[in-house]
């Protein structure tokens, strides 16, 4: 569930070789030119920003076009479009750096630093280096999208069938045999050791083209896309962690008793970490598809989304009618027209597509769509609104400068859309005219541990995978101490443990897409923070008074025109001022969550206390 953003997600290609060459030029060029002006750099930022525009729009089509009729063709047509990107902008970064050191006015200086900013995996300007950058990066992503385990073999002998990933996160979501759950973790793990030695590589040739940026490894130059110092971000981190781990330690306390009923103590300890292979998840970064077995007694809200949309005939397209009119409720403009005709909303019959839910601004002004494979299913009813989430962010800053056209930080645009999925209440759903009665409050208690479930459990998930990798850029893990440092940190933060033993011979981050694919994470972190504190204020200018779990902005214009404020500002200014915009306070919060999570905190407590359930780890 994503904005689709290409000027971010822009991956190697061996275009960058041109871009080396051009930086060369560049430096050249700027031997004879002479001292730069101010004006000389808001002319670059201004013409930077339109070649991009351009460059990002013929991208987006033909990403849309790709992943909804994929086709050798439309692959390759995509990967092109991506490789013209992936080169302008290595290009310009290396002619922005004449630029260095001046006093520029905000908006210029902000424009040069987001160019830099709009790669995640640098390239070395040096051409065989950039090559090989480019090969390796791809190569992983590859290792990783044809994974495969096979528990008869590599041929699948003896009439059994090789495993895709999709095949194992499905016993991993249903099974309850711990021996078929661990055999399933160890199979899709097995994947990742023959990624190890390429990504160490890969490490050093980034490094390189960080440093020849002017940062000091990747990791810091990730870290300095907030606003503020690498090392002052480092510390906001841990700082809004150490806000939540009271919450999350209860409710790691509670699952684990739980699974010691269900499991026993051979397969489970009474304290200490849970066997990662028990919780629902191949990453054990959410754990509700373990719900049944944590569930609190009398916990049933006495309603299921899921049968009402298809007791009512409530079909995709009306469903996402719902989702519109939650945003015109709050004062927004209808969707164009074009989003209508332009949208992917159910899977096609005849063709392959990408179904993973994406919000598209494909002309960067108005041309928005979603892209989902939608189902009668409660889940995929939040999951529209999340996605509309994007698209009015995306409308909101339409009249930006294109290098503005973003959200805040990257944390803010799946923070907004979980927002809005926040509000889908069963006091909304009464509103709405698909539920008859709210539910007591008594019932909130099971609707809270599921949401605990997937948020909650997530937290420390999102914050250790960059603390692992800015180490590893750093160069404070060795390539010989990766998978022990990888388990350190899991234990350290998510109290889990690996289900068998495990060596330097494995390579378990690669087991994790976005490693393997060099996505940064510390954004899921942030939004999984920051949409809980938009909920907050959002509900306090709305003047609800009640539970916050039990608020929905639906129909409330103040609410909307609060909200619009910091949408219309996209990247346009450092982030503590779009989140003042909005909340009225300048700093990150996680006592919102806290807030959120109160009636369910006070309740496991008394079930720790009760069973005797062990805190920490």
């Amino acid at each position: 569930m994503t904005a689709h953003t290409p000027k971010l997600a822009a991956s190697e290609s061996t275009a960058t070789k041109s871009a080396a060459e051009n930086s060369r030029s560049a430096e050249n060029l700027q031997a004879t030119q002479g001292p730069p002006t101010v004006e000389e750099a808001r002319k670059f930022a201004e013409e930077a920003e339109a070649r991009l525009l351009d460059l990002w729009v013929k991208g987006s089509r033909a990403q849309w076009v790709m992943e909804t009729y994929i086709t050798p063709d439309t692959e390759e047509m995509a990967a092109e479009a991506d490789q013209q990107v992936k080169a302008a902008v290595s290009e310009l970064a290396a002619k922005s750096r004449r630029f260095d050191g001046m006093q520029l006015p905000p908006d210029v200086a902000r424009k040069l630093k987001l160019i830099k900013l709009s790669v995640d995996i640098p390239s070395p300007q040096n051409p065989k280096e950039s090559a090989e950058l480019s090969q390796i990066n791809a190569s992983l992503q590859s290792d990783y999208g044809k994974g495969k385990w096979c528990p008869n073999g590599p041929s699948g002998g003896s009439g059994g069938k090789c495993l895709e990933l999709s095949d194992l996160e499905h016993i991993m979501a249903t099974s309850r045999d711990p021996v078929e759950l661990e055999k399933a973790w160890a199979g899709w793990h097995a994947i990742a050791p023959p990624m190890k030695a390429r990504y160490s590589r890969m490490v050093e040739l980034a490094n390189d083209g960080a440093r020849e940026m002017g940062f000091e490894n990747v990791g810091a130059m990730w870290r300095s896309n907030y606003d503020m110092k690498p090392d002052e971000f480092s510390a906001e981190l841990d700082r809004l962690w150490s806000q939540v781990r009271p919450l999350y330690v209860s409710l790691h306390a509670y699952v684990r008793n739980q699974l010691l009923k269900k499991y026993g103590p051979s397969v489970i300890p009474a304290d200490g970490e849970i066997p990662a292979h028990l919780l629902g998840n191949m990453w054990a970064q959410d754990w509700a598809n373990i719900y049944p077995l944590v569930a609190p007694p009398n916990a049933d809200p006495g309603y299921d989304l899921s049968e009402i949309l298809k007791a009512k005939k409530i079909e995709p397209l009306a469903m996402v009618h719902y989702g519109e009119n939650f945003f015109k409720s709050l004062g927004f403009a209808p969707l164009p027209p074009t989003f209508w005709e332009r949208s992917m909303f159910v899977k096609p019959a005849d063709r392959s597509v990408v179904c993973h839910a994406s919000a598209w601004d494909v002309d960067y002004v108005d041309d928005l769509r979603i892209k989902m494979c939608i189902e009668q299913t409660g889940e995929d009813f939040s999951t529209i609104h999340h996605e509309l989430g994007h698209n009015f962010y995306q409308r909101a800053y339409d009249t930006q400068p294109p290098l503005f056209r973003n959200s805040a930080n990257d944390g803010f645009h799946e923070a907004i859309g979980d927002t809005i999925a926040l509000s889908v209440t069963p006091e909304y759903l009464k509103q709405i005219g698909l539920l008859e009665n709210v539910p007591p409050e008594s019932s909130d208690i099971g609707l809270l541990m599921h949401k605990a479930l997937e948020k909650v459990a997530f937290l420390p998930f999102g914050l250790m995978i960059d603390k692992w990798r800015w180490e590893v850029f750093s160069g404070k893990i060795s390539p010989a101490e990766y998978n022990k440092r990888w388990w350190e940190l899991r234990k350290q933060y998510q109290g889990i443990a690996p289900p068998v033993a495990r060596s330097e011979a494995d390579f378990d981050p690669g087991a994790k897409y976005h490693v393997a694919a060099n996505v940064p994470y510390a954004r899921y972190f942030l939004a999984d923070i920051l949409q809980f504190q938009f909920h907050r204020a959002l509900c306090r200018e709305a003047g609800y008074k009640g539970p916050l779990n039990r608020c929905s902005i639906y129909n409330n214009k103040e609410a909307g025109a609060r909200l619009n404020k910091m949408l219309e500002m996209g990247q346009s200014r450092p982030w503590p001022e779009a989140l003042e915009a909005m909340t009225g306070e300048k700093q990150m919060d996680a006592t919102a969550i806290i807030d959120y999570f109160a009636p369910l905190k006070k309740w496991l407590d008394e079930q720790n206390a009760k069973d005797g359930a062990k805190l920490d780890w």
